[in-house]
């Protein structure tokens, strides 16, 4: 089945490079017009992946991440939009220089080919990917989880749908049906068919991709973000910004799992901090300075500093101050997004320089790490990796260069 899919998927890849910006806008307007139009059959479909996932006792922030509603529909197709009204990357030449036998050298952005994704239970991603992936003429093989496995397949069904009532590869966008474990390990050694393998999602499944996996691969991260407020911040906004990046939507990647609060403002900030979050019962596991001011909380272990909880845990820490800050995050984070509070110009800007992350902010929430709101229209995950992409990607990180040679008859001695 996999080889399959593997060969349509090739195939499509080659004629999508033969598709003009004129008909990649189409055929997004066609897929974002789609999705509002059959939304009614895609929220059915997700009320028995949501039905299904309470019933085995899944989590209410994982529910949260799994449901669809229509406003999250029109999101998507607001998405879809943005993508289509976004500069066109494929084709685009970065440069030419005449070398002295009069060759004209440069390069030209390409499609990466066939792009193969692993994902979880996020069935908003599936059209994030094929919106990013046809934006950029690749052919796309899609693998989620089994939680959101009857939406992916609806809304497989309207794409594949909106893709052929303009006339586009039939197999541009495919759905593997099985999401059994075996099957994800053979999709990761897909090799002739698949050109990039991206895993999005938690810790277990980005190490399981990256270390099984014999096609290219480009990491994307779990999300162990942290909140440093520093000994200058102004209090109220650091409590603004926890909470917005701690319980806005805690099962994302992007959300805050571990606050450093400096020694001099801990007394102050971390009662302000326990009230703003206690609406949603968020459960503290902190050092023993913390436990200390914040008596009844749960103490923190060693293994806190390294979860991605996706819950509503806080692991917080006190800190002497900004230097075992950052060594706190580099040794601890994923390298996803990190923010300080301060009012110090010098310690915001050491805290960019020094802070090894895909993502590093200075008084903002760690929230924004994300391509709709980077201006990418979309994303097809946040790479935590330091090779052709990093942080949320975007359209020109689903292409690659080659180079384009013009002569007039030379040749190489």
């Amino acid at each position: 089945m996999l080889e399959t899919l593997g060969k349509q998927a090739k195939a499509a890849s080659r004629a999508l490079m033969g598709v003009t910006q004129l008909e990649k806008e189409w055929a997004l307007t066609a897929l974002a017009d789609a999705l509002e139009a059959r939304s009614e059959e895609i929220l059915a479909a997700n009320r028995e992946d949501v039905e299904r996932f309470v019933a085995k006792g899944g989590s209410a922030a994982m529910t949260d991440r799994l449901t669809l509603t229509k406003e999250r529909i029109a999101g998507m197709a607001d998405g879809v939009r943005k993508v289509r009204d976004l500069p066109d990357p494929v084709g685009e030449v970065l440069g030419m220089t005449k070398r002295p036998n009069g060759l004209v050298i440069g390069k030209k952005r390409v499609p990466l080919g066939v792009v193969g994704i692993i994902y979880e239970a996020r069935p908003n991603v599936t059209v994030d990917a094929a919106a990013l992936c046809l934006k950029t003429a690749n052919a796309c093989i899609l693998r989620g989880g089994s939680e959101a496995i009857s939406s992916n397949r609806m809304v497989v069904s309207v794409i594949a749908d909106a893709l052929s009532s303009v006339g586009f590869p039939a197999h541009a966008v495919q759905l593997v049906d099985d999401t059994s474990r075996e099957t994800a390990s053979r999709m990761m050694r897909l090799n002739g068919y698949i050109d990039v393998l991206i895993p999005r999602g938690g810790k277990g499944l980005i190490r399981s991709v990256v270390e099984n996996a014999s096609v290219p691969v480009i990491e994307t991260g779990a999300g162990n973000c942290h909140v440093y407020v520093e000994a200058s911040a102004d209090l109220a906004m650091g409590v603004d910004i926890l909470r917005n990046a701690k319980v806005s939507r805690p099962s994302v990647c992007n959300a805050a799992e571990t606050l450093l609060v400096d020694e001099a403002v801990a007394a102050a900030f971390l009662p302000m901090a326990a009230e703003a979050l206690a609406p949603w019962k968020v459960e503290l596991r902190g050092c023993p300075r913390t436990c200390a001011i914040l008596p009844g909380i749960k103490a923190a272990e060693e293994a806190d500093w390294d979860t991605e909880y996706n819950d509503y845990i806080l692991a917080v820490k006190v800190v002497d101050g900004i230097e075992e800050a950052i060594s706190h995050i580099n040794c601890h984070s994923t390298g996803h997004s990190e923010t300080i509070v301060t009012n110090a110009y010098q310690k915001a800007n050491q805290f960019l320089d020094r802070v090894d992350s895909a993502a590093v902010y200075v008084n903002a929430s760690t929230r924004f790490t994300d391509g709709f709101e980077f201006g990418f229209g979309a994303e097809i995950g946040i790479s935590t990796q330091k090779l052709h992409a990093r942080g949320p990607m975007g359209l020109n990180e689903l292409t690659t260069t080659k180079y384009i040679i013009y002569g007039d008859g030379q040749i190489r001695e």
